[in-house]
């Protein structure tokens, strides 16, 4: 057996044969896929990930990284000098579970119950834009965009349709800095792009008409 399969056999919570019981003893533990989805657009250190969590504690987050790290989803690695300092990311299998969080995200938004008011993290709010684009719509502008979340930015392209997006530095015909939940206000709130330039806790920058059409792209109820 692989390392992967004999690490999931060895902790089988559900005893059967079923593909999807297979994928729920591997994914399946509180906070596993949230690790995952933190680290899905780039490697984090730990306090990073707690940071995106926050209802995750400490000794939780280490218990999930380490079942992760046996299943053969989550690496560690140690960054080159000078930083020299240990971070966490997916392997390639742990990055092909991003169709099982998108069509979560696309299932989630189509429930009754959601509250956009709790937390949002930076990484979730970039996600959820690739889950929610209107691909069509999409495919007939061309714009990279920024955002700035303070201890962690991102910029982005459509291409194809599609919202591309990894952390960077925030920078593109478009920006936005602000946390997360203040931005996703922007992105799938009612207000208007440029009621929000020069206003409140978020920072908008680029052409209005540009930075309407680019919101326009994304909603929750579709």
């Amino acid at each position: 057996m692989t390392d992967m399969t004999t690490a999931a056999a060895q902790r089988s919570i559900y005893k059967e044969g079923c593909l999807a019981a297979h994928a729920l003893d591997l994914l399946g533990d509180r906070w596993a896929l949230l690790v995952i989805r933190e680290l899905m657009l780039g490697s984090k250190r730990f306090q990073l990930l707690r940071a995106g969590m926050p209802g995750l504690s400490a000794s939780v987050l280490t218990q999930r990284l380490a079942s992760l790290e046996a299943a053969g989803l989550v690496r560690r690695r140690t960054l080159p000098e000078p930083a020299a300092v240990q971070v966490y990311d997916l392997t390639e299998p742990g990055r092909a579970t991003w169709p099982v969080i998108e069509a979560l995200c696309r299932w989630g938004a189509a429930q009754p119950g959601h509250d956009p008011a709790r937390f949002i993290s930076p990484t979730a709010l970039m996600l959820s834009m690739r889950a929610m684009i209107d691909r069509r719509a999409a495919r007939e502008l061309r714009v990279r965009a920024g955002f700035d979340f303070g201890r962690e930015s991102f910029r982005g392209e459509l291409v194809k349709g599609r919202w591309e997006v990894e952390r960077g530095a925030a920078e593109g015909d478009l920006v936005f800095a602000g946390t997360g939940n203040a931005l996703a206000s922007v992105i799938y709130g009612p207000r208007r792009f440029a009621d929000w330039q020069g206003t409140g806790p978020v920072r908008v920058a680029g052409d209005a008409a540009l930075g309407q059409r680019f919101v326009d792209l994304f909603d929750l109820g579709r």
